[in-house]
């Protein structure tokens, strides 16, 4: 059994490949090495260089491993299929070039649900039609990730999309096929949504085959939720803290973690704004010794 911390582009606030406020690329290779980790993550697709021989050389060059990469499209939106099948054929084929392993499906943060982040009783509900639409977008990606590109592939629940709150996460898995679609556990977006990300884990670990790690502070958490702040807003606003700085019990996830002998990548992410204050840098070699002193050792 082994467990390995890595870390992602959107620690240092990259959410969008074209969004002109992103740090250059080589420049988060590059911290996140001297910080300590050994593998990373591909950032949304496009943001790192789509030939493989160009980053194929930076990330030798940093002694770091690609682990996976995210799919954060709209398979809400029908109307968007063809953009949520561009970032997956493009992230799955990355993703190969380098050997890596784990296909990350989120959906992207509606209109319709962005009010009612954190706020599972308000949250608006798809029709029956529109959920058997949406659960079977994700099969196909899914299918799709599992079956022609062979990989690992995860859902990942998140704040602002229709996969946020715990039942919803449940009945997804309860309908798609465990042979295509594994769980990427966030820590830090189970609890945004309010529930208890050990709980959960406990009863899924089995499906379990990723982890993102990310905290949340209790007060701002309670702020953003009271004031319906919008997502981004939130992260401006500091509500994923450094790890062990806010309410997540990291102990007891590594308890369960290797209770079940898990063996693979632990990312973390700390989204947060690129011209926020603070140093991603700082932040990264911080969350990476806190990690160490509760027993996440690389």
């Amino acid at each position: 059994m082994s467990i390995r911390i890595g870390n992602a582009p959107c620690s240092w606030g990259v959410e969008f490949a074209g969004d002109p406020r992103n740090p250059p690329w080589r420049r988060v290779l590059k911290e996140n090495a001297e910080a300590g980790y050994r593998g990373i993550e591909l950032g949304p697709v496009g943001f790192m260089p789509e030939d493989p021989a160009i980053l194929a050389e930076a990330l030798d060059e940093h002694a770091l491993e690609l682990i996976g990469g995210v799919v954060f499209r709209p398979f809400h939106d029908p109307a968007q299929w063809e953009d949520v099948m561009d970032g997956a054929q493009r992230t799955c084929k990355a993703l190969v070039a380098h050997g890596a392993r784990h296909l990350v499906l989120i959906d992207s943060i509606s209109p319709r649900r962005a009010p009612t982040a954190g706020r599972a009783g308000e949250a608006e509900q798809m029709d029956p039609a529109e959920w058997a639409a949406f659960r079977d977008r994700i099969a196909t990606i899914a299918r799709m990730g599992a079956e022609d590109y062979g990989l690992t592939v995860g859902i990942h629940a998140h704040a602002a999309g229709f996969i946020d709150f715990e039942p919803e996460l449940e009945r997804l898995l309860q309908e798609v096929d465990e042979t295509i679609l594994k769980i990427c556990f966030d820590t830090g977006h189970h609890s945004y949504a309010g529930y208890d990300p050990v709980a959960f884990m406990k009863r899924h670990i089995g499906r379990i085959s990723y982890m993102h790690f990310k905290d949340t502070d209790p007060g701002v958490k309670a702020d953003v939720i009271a004031n319906r702040t919008g997502f981004y807003d939130a992260c401006a606003k500091g509500i994923f803290c450094n790890l062990g700085d806010g309410e997540v019990d990291f102990p007891a996830v590594r308890q369960v973690l290797i209770e079940a002998g898990f063996d693979g990548w632990c990312t973390v992410e700390q989204d947060c704004d690129p011209e926020g204050p603070g140093s991603p840098a700082d932040d990264t070699r911080a969350n990476r010794e806190y990690l160490e002193s509760v027993g996440f050792n690389q």
